[in-house]
């Protein structure tokens, strides 16, 4: 593996802040993620780096440090009572994987952006915004979907990640049915992340960013026990 410390990262303007309102944000990028990334990613992402799409980054906001990258522990992650009571409410669904964009998947993705996320920075949907955002050349991904009988529901999309230390997942995105907004589709889809993960002795499943003031976001740390990356170390919640 190349020394991250030779890696090159530039570091992006300020603009206003995707989640906190009355805040700017502000990434590093990594220069020439398509050499850099596949090597090098795993490791990046034990210190805090993430990707959208092909491109590499970790905020690095001038007056806020609220974004905390989370992991679990796949074997030491414990269901909480309304997680097994979760579980038990979807039980009738289907999962199958799959290693490959299907064409059904836009579709369920223009519903998901269009009716909930109205709001957020990817609204409108549209065909070339969800390539670009999902796909990427460098990384293995799988993609776990959930059906409702022969109707796809949701679509997890997951990193596979390898480095000297450990193998593990990142959660990427998922999106689901809007219809299905009671199964609790994001939750459910991090809980058959982390069962997969186990049974396949992957270490840790990343959840991306936890904000604690970001109601999108904070729903994070109701998986247990987990770690937070903070001033430059995981640190465990229970």
């Amino acid at each position: 593996m190349s020394n991250l410390s030779e890696l090159k990262v530039g570091l992006t303007g300020r603009f206003p802040c995707s989640y906190l309102e009355n805040e700017e944000e502000q990434l590093i990028m990594l220069m020439d993620p398509e050499n850099n990334s596949q090597k090098n990613y795993a490791a990046l992402i034990e210190i805090g780096f993430r990707r959208s799409g092909e491109q590499v980054y970790r905020p690095h906001c001038p007056t806020c440090e609220g974004c905390e990258s989370l992991r679990i522990n796949s074997e030491r992650f414990v269901l909480s009572k309304s997680q097994k009571r979760l579980l038990n409410k979807n039980k009738h669904f289907t999962i199958v994987q799959s290693n490959k964009v299907k064409e059904t998947y836009y579709p369920l993705y223009e519903r998901y952006i269009n009716q909930i996320y109205r709001d957020g920075v990817m609204y409108p949907a549209s065909l070339e915004q969800f390539e670009s955002f999902i796909r990427c050349s460098w990384v293995n991904i799988i993609f776990l979907e959930v059906y409702d009988g022969e109707k796809l529901i949701s679509v997890s999309v997951t990193d596979q990640l390898l480095s000297e230390t450990a193998q593990s997942w990142s959660a990427f995105y998922c999106f689901y049915d809007p219809d299905y907004q009671a199964h609790s589709l994001g939750k459910y889809a991090v809980l058959q992340q982390l069962q997969l993960a186990k049974k396949y002795n992957i270490n840790y499943l990343y959840l991306g960013y936890y904000i604690q003031n970001c109601q999108k976001m904070n729903y994070k740390n109701q998986f247990n026990p987990h770690q937070r990356f903070i001033k430059q170390q995981w640190i465990d919640f229970d």
